[in-house]
Order: C-alpha cells, then sequence, then structure tokens
C-alpha cells in the first residue's frame, strides 16, 4: 500500500514538472535567444574599430590609472615583517573521551595574529588594548617599533586616500566618454567595459589592516569570548603615541624628533602647498594627484622623522625614489 502510494505521488510530481515545462519553455527559449544575440552584440562591439580608436585614444590615462592602483597594493603590502608569536612548536593531543562534544575547540586557530588566553586577559585587552598588545605579542616599546608603525600608518593612509583618488580619476575617464559608449554597453556591460578597456580591478577592501586577536575559550570548549583590534588608520595613531609615551628615547633623539601621524602629514603637505617637490606637480594642476610625505634621508640610512627631514611628493616621485637618497 506504502509502495503504491509512493508511486501515485511520483507520477503526479512528473505530470507536474511536464505541465510547467510546456508553459516555461517559449520563455527560456526567448531568454536564450536575447542572451545569445547580446553576446554577439558585445563581441562585435568590443572587436570594432570604433571601440579601438577610443581604446587607443585614452590609453595612457588608464595606464596611469593602472600603475597608481599598483602603487597603492604596495603601499598595502606594508607590514612589520616579524611573527610575534615565533615561540617554538609544539603538538597537543586531547585524549578525553569528551573531546568531541567541544564545539569552540574545533573553531581555535594559532596563528601569528591570535593569543588564546584567559577569559580575564580577553576582557583586559579590551579595555586596554594597547598595552595588551605589546605585552602578548612581544611588540617592543623601542624606537625601532615606533619608526615600523610610523613607516605603516603613512603607507596605509596614502593607500587609503589613493583609492578615493583612482575611483574618482576612472569615473571621470568614463563619464569623458560616456556619449561615445552604446546606451546597451553602458548600462548592461559596465565591468565588462572596464576590463576591455583596460581598467585593472581596484581592491576597496581594508583587510590589509593588521588585525590582532585575543581568545578565550573554555575548558570545556563549550564557550568562547574573542576580542579584535584592528589597526587602522584611527589605532595607528592612537597606537604611535602610546608607544612614544613609554619610550625611552636616546638623548640626542629626545626632544628633537616628530611623530609621523595624520596630523603631521597634514601639516606637511600644507607647508608645501600640495606641491611636488621633485617634479612641481600639484593638486592645483591635478586635482585626483596623490601626494605623500617621504624622508628626505630614509629612516634606513639614518634619517629622523623631523619636519625638516620631510617633504611632499607625488605618488610617481615618491616610487621612483625608493630609498634613495638624492
Amino acid at each position: 500500500m506504502k509502495g503504491c502510494l509512493t508511486f501515485i505521488l511520483i507520477c503526479l510530481l512528473i505530470s507536474v514538472i511536464i505541465s510547467a515545462s510546456s508553459v516555461l519553455l517559449p520563455f527560456i527559449g526567448i531568454s536564450l535567444l536575447v542572451f545569445i544575440f547580446w553576446k554577439i552584440y558585445e563581441i562585435f562591439y568590443y572587436k570594432s574599430n570604433k571601440f579601438s580608436t577610443l581604446k587607443n585614444r585614452i590609453n595612457s590615462y588608464i595606464k596611469n590609472c593602472n600603475e597608481l592602483n599598483e602603487h597603492i597594493e604596495e603601499l598595502k603590502e606594508t607590514h612589520l615583517g616579524i611573527n610575534q608569536l615565533d615561540y617554538g612548536r609544539s603538538n597537543y593531543f586531547d585524549n578525553s573521551k569528551y573531546h568531541y562534544k567541544r564545539s569552540e575547540l574545533k573553531t581555535q586557530k594559532y596563528a601569528a595574529n591570535i593569543y588564546n588566553c584567559s577569559r580575564t586577559i580577553c576582557d583586559n585587552a579590551r579595555k586596554q588594548p594597547f598595552k595588551y598588545l605589546c605585552k602578548y605579542f612581544n611588540i617592543k616599546t623601542d624606537e625601532e617599533t615606533l619608526s615600523k608603525f610610523e613607516e605603516i600608518l603613512n603607507n596605509f593612509e596614502a593607500a587609503e586616500q589613493g583609492k578615493v583618488i583612482l575611483k574618482k580619476e576612472k569615473e571621470e575617464i568614463l563619464n569623458n566618454i560616456s556619449n561615445e559608449i552604446p546606451f546597451l554597453i553602458k548600462h548592461f556591460s559596465k565591468k565588462n567595459l572596464e576590463k576591455h578597456l583596460g581598467f585593472a580591478q581596484i581592491d576597496f577592501k581594508t583587510i590589509y589592516f593588521p588585525k590582532y586577536i585575543f581568545k578565550y575559550v573554555s575548558s570545556g570548549g563549550n564557550a568562547s569570548l574573542q576580542c579584535d583590534i584592528v589597526m587602522d588608520i584611527d589605532n595607528l595613531n592612537g597606537f604611535i603615541n602610546y608607544l612614544s609615551e613609554n619610550i625611552k628615547f636616546k638623548k640626542s633623539v629626545e626632544g628633537q624628533r616628530a611623530l609621523m601621524t595624520s596630523n603631521l602629514r597634514k601639516q606637511i603637505l600644507a607647508r608645501d602647498g600640495y606641491v611636488c617637490q621633485y617634479c612641481g606637480a600639484s593638486l592645483e594642476k591635478e586635482p585626483n594627484l596623490l601626494l605623500e610625505v617621504d624622508h628626505i634621508i630614509p629612516i634606513s640610512k639614518g634619517g629622523m622623522t623631523t619636519v625638516d627631514n620631510l617633504q611632499t611628493l607625488c605618488w610617481r616621485c615618491n616610487r621612483k625614489k625608493g630609498a634613495k637618497i638624492t
């Protein structure tokens, strides 16, 4: 009896599907034809002389955008260069017969930016993030660490400003050629258009900001707490000031050194009139120009973060200079 009922239900389901298909088939067929014609239209347009001429005409502008995009990605790669939790390696086994119930233990990770700790430490890290960051991630409060975090802030801030400038520059290029792009391509093939013109994809995510995690997992493995400290622009500014207040500077440096914070960057840019000190490029001539603050004598060659050792450079000149002294 049960087998007969199942067979009847299957037959009913098949008949419903067949009925629905007979109604949907014309619609599916029309949609497929439209899609095919659209793809053919796209292929012919992107292979046309008209599009090739347009692409060649704005090629230098696109190349400039892509080089800026590449420069921004290089700035985002700045990091401390050390593993704050490199204390050695070991193997750990849970032989308890209850270990299979510990759901939170399955999510527990071991990485350079994660400190597995007690509940108290996790809670205190929430209240005093910078203090616990230094203590448990082996970040020394010295001049070398301060210089490294200042470099990170300087580069990250330039990268964030660069992304805004890059987006604006790209939009202006597309707006300037808008009247030359067919309506359908402009409105239904925007990403494809950008790709065929040669624009590199812009990554607007801020995942590159260093993130330090304090994580507590209960002994039973069924509960956990987590405190994330993301070193974004605001936190980097605060951390630089925190380090400065806790560092015992060398006598030759104390009182002379400035802090490379967002405020100092703004001061240097304003002092130099928002003009590149190498090539003379300026915001007045190029409203979408990315200007950066550079150490005249690099830190790596004994230079210091002092007002007279800082200058404004456009991103092109700063990229060419690298760590050279000129």
